[in-house]
């Protein structure tokens, strides 16, 4: 293993049977022995460009054997990049696929296939987020654990059900916000919390991609590439005609299917939260629109949203699709406090005191500090929580982010979704997960699957 590989190890170890219908599996959970030479038997389900690159920082780990592989497009399986449509190739995105894999690798076009495969002991789901849930519950019906990529879920039920699956099953699960194996952010967890900056009151982070004026197009429904499965990648969607620009990968600005405040918002939200101490908002304002992008989008290309805090804090997030503005300088996220102020990155921090406002005469509160990680980043982070992964399936122990914390934070991205959506501030129970100055609100917490997919 390279030095920085063990670094990364160190700084994480530091840091505390197949059926058509819905009874999917019956095979039992508990695997204490694991199933070749020690190692960790992995199924890969979703191979497009984040599945992909998953796959690399799995491989990394000794410990780790590839066992199956499972996608809707068939050169995601087959690992052929010359097999791809021309048309997927010229949108891009569009993973390299150059690993040196095991020809004993089993390839499936039905997950629900993989998971029947008895020799593997754990799964990487990283498919379209409508996905998450169901491929989770059944992954853990069928005795594995669980590495599920961000956002969690689509909905809020969905993520109490694979909580309360996971309960059941008593298998690990790891969700893929990669900034919880950040070292920066680990010390900065407790250094927020022991008062650093004094009372934090304000925290924002920004989306920031300035995607005019086309942004994802304007295309009419056609036939998918022969080797697509339109049908399998809808799953628990209405049915609707294919368009190059919903998927394999456009499907980040289709409201059915995900939104940019789940896939950036949540991993910021997390973040933040962490070194707050905070678990979940007590009300949510959004506002915004599509002010200025044209293209087949159904997300704003422009939102503000407020969540105010039981600490009394308001943490901003913003998404500036349209326009490349008001980011934050030197880093990802910004926390204000009585004292000072902290703006941070999974490469780095600084913190700098607070100027002295009206009628108030004090010299600096605290001392201004920096930390830099030289050569480390989002990449190191992502192998940290995946190495904490493997380690916890050998030692039955919590991973850095849990399936509880992971649907706390992707909460947040479907409140604001649903403040949008009601041009609403909404208040929220947490602990009964309920929305409650609106009860029609309410009924966005879930939607009905398409048959035969049940939750």
């Amino acid at each position: 293993m390279s030095n920085r590989r063990k670094f990364i190890k160190q700084s994480v170890l530091s840091t505390a049977g197949l059926s058509i219908g819905n009874e999917v599996f019956s095979a039992p959970f508990s695997q204490k022995v694991l199933w070749s030479n020690n190692k960790i038997r992995v199924g890969f389900i979703g191979l497009g460009n984040r599945g992909s690159q998953l796959l690399n920082w799995f491989m990394q780990n000794d410990d780790v054997e590839i066992a199956a592989f499972c996608d809707v497009y068939e050169p995601y399986i087959s690992r052929d990049r010359s097999l791809v449509s021309k048309k997927y190739l010229e949108m891009g995105k569009v993973p390299k696929m150059n690993e040196s894999l095991s020809s004993n690798v089993k390839r499936y076009k039905d997950y629900r296939e993989l998971l029947a495969q008895k020799d593997i002991d754990a799964v990487c789901i990283s498919t379209p987020d409508h996905w998450h849930a169901l491929q989770t519950i059944h992954s853990f019906e069928a005795g594995k654990h669980v590495y599920v990529e961000k956002p969690l879920t689509i909905t809020i039920r969905e993520g109490r059900e694979m909580i309360n699956a996971q309960k059941k099953y008593g298998k690990v699960c790891a969700v893929g916000l990669n900034r919880r194996g950040s070292p920066i952010y680990q010390e900065l967890v407790q250094k927020v919390q022991e008062g650093v900056i004094g009372k934090v009151t304000t925290a924002r982070a920004q989306r920031t991609s300035n995607m005019f004026p086309n942004g994802i197009g304007i295309l009419k429904p056609a036939a998918p590439p022969k080797d697509f499965d339109w049908n399998m990648w809808l799953g628990p969607r209405d049915f609707r005609p294919y368009q190059y620009n919903m998927a394999p990968y456009f499907f980040r600005w289709w409201k059915e299917y995900s939104s940019q405040m789940g896939n950036w918002g949540v991993h910021y939200m997390d973040v933040i939260r962490w070194m707050m101490g905070e678990s979940a908002p007590m009300a949510i304002t959004a506002n915004g629109g599509k002010y200025a992008v044209q293209d087949d989008r159904n997300i704003p290309d422009t939102m503000e949203v407020l969540f105010e805090m039981p600490s009394k804090a308001i943490i901003k997030f913003s998404i500036h699709e349209a326009n490349g503005g008001g980011g934050i300088m030197g880093g990802e996220v910004e926390l204000n406090g009585s004292k000072g102020n902290l703006i941070a990155s999974q490469e780095g921090y600084e913190i700098t005191p607070s100027r002295s406002g009206q009628f108030q005469y004090w010299d600096n509160l605290v001392a201004p500090s920096d930390k830099k990680l030289y050569g480390h980043g989002s990449n190191d982070s992502t192998f940290n929580l995946i190495r904490n992964f493997l380690d916890c399936i050998k030692t039955g122990q919590e991973p850095l982010c849990t399936l509880e914390e992971g649907h706390r934070s992707t909460c947040f991205a479907h409140l604001a979704n649903i403040s949008l959506e009601l041009s609403q501030r909404i208040e929220w129970d947490p602990i009964q997960e309920k929305i409650t100055n609106n009860e029609k609100a309410n009924d966005f917490l879930h939607y009905e699957y398409r048959a035969p997919w049940k939750l």
